[in-house]
């Protein structure tokens, strides 16, 4: 009798051994080896496709001649790449004199109405709820709805409506830090939505830079 009972205490210490260590692996958080606040080379930014990159890059460099041409911070621009998903850190800090990515977050775009979509509406039309194309100059941080924001100047006949439609560069708590791609994000009403703390680092680059800053938001 008794070798029967030690016998069960063996199996079930071993059952609930085996179901901590199960427990464990389900629930424990994915290790983020790609830290967005490090300075990363165009070749291993975030594991994006080739192509990918090569098209940041083309922006990146037409960004620098027209911040040249045009008296913006020649050193960083802002640049949105809405041919990536909105799980993926999409919105890039690019350093135009290292030819580097220095951050790195998601950001939402316009859904184009009242309703959820994982693919980004454009418009210029005023109340369309869309993303606008094009480039921006960042201006004046304010206090709005939303906490801290930043008013944005529409450069292009695509986004020229941007400061009339209140286009604005702002944090929301539906956005996360990280990106959870596959899984999409929320949509915004068209503005370039980040996350709070997403903000607070763009912040640093806008809030200490003496020139404008130039916001690029693409799809090709």
């Amino acid at each position: 009798m008794y070798v029967v009972i030690k016998f069960n205490n063996i199996i079930v210490f071993t059952i609930v051994f085996v179901l901590h260590i199960s427990t464990t692996a389900c629930f424990s958080t994915p290790t983020n080896k790609n830290k967005t606040n490090r300075t990363t080379t165009l070749d291993s930014s975030y594991h994006y496709a080739s192509n990918d990159l090569e098209r940041l890059k083309a922006y990146a460099t037409k960004a620098k001649a027209y911040n040249l041409q045009h008296n913006y911070a020649s050193n960083i621009c802002f640049l949105i790449d809405m041919q990536l998903t909105s799980g993926k850190n999409r919105f890039f800090v690019y350093d135009m004199n290292k030819d580097s990515v220095v951050l790195a977050g998601v950001v939402a775009h316009g859904a184009g109405g009242d309703f959820f979509t994982a693919e980004p509406r454009f418009s210029n039309t005023p109340h369309s709820k869309c993303s606008s194309l094009g480039k921006y100059k960042i201006g004046k941080k304010y206090e709005g709805n939303y906490g801290t924001a930043y008013k944005l100047y529409g450069l292009d006949a695509s986004n020229s409506n941007a400061f009339n439609r209140f286009i604005v560069l702002h944090g929301y708590e539906c956005v996360p830090d990280e990106a959870p791609d596959p899984l999409p994000i929320c949509n915004s009403l068209g503005c370039p939505m980040v996350s709070f703390n997403f903000l607070k680092k763009l912040s640093t680059y806008i809030d200490q830079s003496n020139k404008p800053i130039l916001l690029w938001i693409f799809n090709q």
